[in-house]
């Protein structure tokens, strides 16, 4: 467990485990490094160095009052895998994470990167509009802040269980993962909770594609009603020349959670 200071002085929390060739994971919002639990453990015992760490504004990290936009996300990325001293590194993004990955790529390069996974993420653009017209519409954004900014810890709560998938009937997580997402989630600052709203709803990826010049395995569930597979998923499948799609039939959001022996063993089957 160690800090690592980004360009303007914030300090990002960063763990770092094991001794083999390096993945770093790259978390979703709003929760932070320590949703790859399940990851963590099966890429441990596959004989990887898994280094994760907290989004600036999230978990351990520093809670700057602003900065919370995909070019300082993507210095921030930098920061990391500079201050580790790592090469030939494996990325893996979940949902807003992905979105640090292609701005990563666009911004600093592929010359440290081996390979680049996309889970659940966000890119290439969310926002619906006239060029996007399967994207999620701007007022969900908007609705979603609002809700934020009157009763944050009633949101997180409602939100896992679309985050999971829960229903009345489907039950793919315990209460105990829906709690444990509800701490990590508080974790967060509220600003930050609300700046990366409009972050990964409305940054447009769709330039950066072309910066993915490494392999890239892209992994979407069909029933995720975060992060529609339509607009993200396809469309980064479509728009990444080294890119390869699996498709989760019915799994939500997320699938690090209700699908994980699944999920480690497509990464590492990727990633070997």
């Amino acid at each position: 467990m160690a800090f690592i200071e980004a360009k303007d002085g914030t300090q990002l929390h960063v763990k770092d485990m094991g001794k083999g060739h390096p993945v770093v994971l790259i978390h979703g919002w709003p929760l932070t490094g320590d949703m790859f639990e399940y990851q963590t453990i099966a890429l441990l015992e596959a004989g990887y160095r898994v280094i994760t760490y907290d989004r600036r504004g999230f978990g351990q990290s520093g809670h700057p009052a602003d900065g919370y936009n995909y070019d300082v996300f993507a210095d921030d990325l930098a920061s990391v895998i500079d201050g580790l001293e790592l090469q030939k590194v494996h990325l893996v993004g979940f949902s807003m994470g992905g979105g640090e990955i292609a701005r990563y790529l666009s911004r600093h390069g592929a010359a440290k990167v081996a390979k680049a996974a996309l889970v659940a993420s966000v890119a290439p653009y969310l926002l619906k509009d006239d060029s996007n017209p399967d994207g999620v519409d701007g007022n969900v954004f908007e609705d979603m802040k609002k809700q934020v900014r009157e009763d944050r810890f009633a949101f997180l709560q409602s939100f896992a269980k679309t985050f999971y998938g829960v229903g009345l009937v489907s039950k793919p997580v315990s209460q105990g993962v829906l709690d444990w997402s509800f701490v990590l989630g508080v974790m967060a600052s509220p600003k930050a909770t609300i700046d990366c709203i409009d972050a990964f709803g409305r940054t447009d990826f769709r330039g950066d594609l072309k910066a993915f010049t490494i392999p890239t395995l892209v992994i979407h569930g069909t029933s995720d009603k975060t992060v529609p597979i339509e607009p993200s998923g396809r469309a980064a499948a479509k728009g990444i020349a080294t890119a390869s799609l699996i498709e989760y039939d019915g799994e939500p959001h997320g699938l690090f959670a209700t699908a994980p022996e699944r999920l480690n063993r497509d990464l590492i089957e990727f990633l070997a």
